[in-house]
C-alpha cells in the first residue's frame, strides 16, 4: 500500500470520529446539525479569517425545547439574549473542531441562511413559515453555521427526505389560522401582526402559532409555552418595524 493510501485509510475513521464528536458537542447543547452545503461562488459564502475559502458550511439550528432548556439555565440579562448566548455557545466549540461560527443573526448585511438551507436541503418551503423540515416541522430554527476550508466527511452529512408539504392533500395550517393571514396565495405578515398585537391574538402570542401546531409534522419537538412566547415577541419587536415599514 502506497503511503498516500494509507494517508487515507488513517484519516478516514479519523475524520469521522470528529464528525460525530462534534454533533455530540452540538447536541449537549441543545443544537442540531441541520444540513451541510458544499458552497458554489453563487451562495455567497464568506471567506475564513485566514483568507481560505469555506469547502463546507454546516447548518446549526435547534429543534424541540433542548436548546431552551440549556439557553434558560446560562440565561443573561442582554439586548438580544438568545443570540448572546448562542455566540457563547458555538463560538469555543467552533474553534476546539477547527471551524469558524457565523451567524444569521450579525450584520447588516445578512449572510443568506435561508438560501444555504434550502440549497442544502436542509429544510423545504411551506405556507406558514419560512420553512419546514421533515421530521421537525416547523418547530426548529436556524442559530448558526459552522465553516470549514475542508470537505465535509460523509459521516457529518445529513440526509434529508422531500418537503412534505406538497403531498399535504388536508393543509390544516390553512384553516387553523384564525386571520386568515395563510392562504394558498401565501402569508400575509402584516395581518398575522395585527392580530399578534390585537387582545383578540393573546392566544397566538402566548401558545404559538394555531397553523404550526395544526401541522401534523414534527409534533413530538413541539415548543413549550415560555418558548413559543419569547419567539413570537422576538418576531414582533424584529420584524414588525420591517414589515410596516414595506
Amino acid at each position: 500500500m502506497s503511503r498516500r493510501s494509507r494517508t487515507i485509510v488513517e484519516t478516514a475513521p479519523r475524520e469521522a470520529a470528529c464528525s460525530s464528536e462534534l454533533a455530540l458537542r452540538l447536541a449537549e447543547r441543545g443544537f442540531v446539525i441541520l444540513g451541510v452545503l458544499a458552497p458554489a461562488a453563487e451562495d455567497c459564502v464568506p471567506p475564513m479569517r485566514d483568507g481560505l475559502a469555506a469547502r463546507a458550511v454546516t447548518l446549526v439550528g435547534n429543534a424541540g425545547p433542548g436548546m431552551w432548556r440549556a439557553f434558560q439555565a446560562e440565561r443573561r440579562s442582554e439586548p438580544h439574549p438568545l443570540d448572546a448566548w448562542t455566540r457563547r455557545t458555538l463560538d469555543p466549540i467552533a474553534a476546539e473542531s477547527g471551524l469558524e461560527a457565523v451567524y444569521p443573526f450579525s450584520g447588516p448585511p445578512y449572510l443568506p441562511f435561508h438560501a444555504w438551507g434550502l440549497r442544502a436541503r436542509a429544510f423545504f418551503p411551506t405556507p406558514m413559515t419560512p420553512a419546514i423540515h421533515p421530521r421537525y416541522g416547523t418547530w426548529f430554527g436556524l442559530r448558526g453555521a459552522l465553516l470549514s476550508a475542508r470537505p465535509s466527511p460523509a459521516a457529518l452529512r445529513v440526509e434529508t427526505a422531500a418537503g412534505p408539504c406538497d403531498a399535504c392533500a388536508a393543509k390544516p395550517c390553512l384553516a387553523a389560522c384564525i386571520c386568515g393571514a395563510l392562504s394558498p396565495k401565501g402569508y400575509d405578515a402584516a395581518c398575522c401582526l395585527d392580530r399578534l398585537e390585537s387582545m383578540e391574538g393573546a392566544a397566538c402570542l402566548k401558545n404559538g402559532c394555531r397553523a404550526r401546531h395544526a401541522c401534523p409534522i414534527g409534533q413530538d419537538y413541539a415548543y413549550g409555552q415560555d418558548q413559543a412566547e419569547f419567539h413570537q415577541r422576538a418576531f414582533i419587536r424584529n420584524f414588525g418595524p420591517l414589515i410596516r415599514a414595506g
